[in-house]
């Protein structure tokens, strides 16, 4: 097992400790945690995202047997992975956020870090979902707001042309 430190636990319970961390990390993308255990969580990280860069089945299975859930070893497979394909090391970030209130305990954000190129690829390459892209993509495809204007004016026209045309045929009556 990668790193030195003991965290002031038995063995088993470290390498459990890193087995939650390493899952709830490359579910989330992010967690807080103290920066002596983000340190240590950050070799274990990088590992599982290394093997998933080459997605075989024997790496599938060594990925299953370290992170406590398959749905999170299929997103690193199918997400993570190939979007640190062209990158080799330092998939993750350490933010300092200060001391824990209770202990001083040095606290920080470890988080996955973002390609930017590949973020702005994917947005381009990929279309949009969602409710409020929906309207947007919508509201796009409906004709301009001139043109509507003008149908609503057309409409009134032709009514107004009946209205006159009623009022003629009720004279024309009595």
């Amino acid at each position: 097992m990668p790193g030195s430190r003991k965290l002031g636990r038995p063995t088993d319970q470290r390498i459990a400790m890193m087995r939650g961390l390493t899952t709830y990390l490359l579910e989330h993308g992010r967690i807080e945690t103290t920066v002596t255990r983000a340190k240590e969580l950050r070799s274990f990280a990088e590992r599982m995202i290394t093997l998933a860069k080459t997605p075989t089945l024997a790496n599938r299975r060594r990925a299953l047997a370290f992170i406590t859930k398959e749905d999170v070893v299929k997103k690193l497979f199918d997400e993570i992975g190939p979007e640190y394909a062209n990158r080799s090391g330092g998939y993750t970030r350490i933010i300092r956020t200060g001391n824990r209130r209770g202990d001083a305990a040095e606290m920080c954000i470890i988080e996955l870090v973002k390609d930017e190129k590949q973020t702005k690829k994917r947005a381009a390459a990929k279309p949009a979902r969602g409710r409020a892209t929906r309207a947007r993509r919508t509201a796009d495809e409906a004709p301009a707001p001139v043109a509507a204007s003008e149908e609503i004016l057309a409409e009134e026209v032709l009514v107004d042309e009946a209205v006159v045309q009623e009022e003629a045929v009720a004279e024309e009556a009595e």
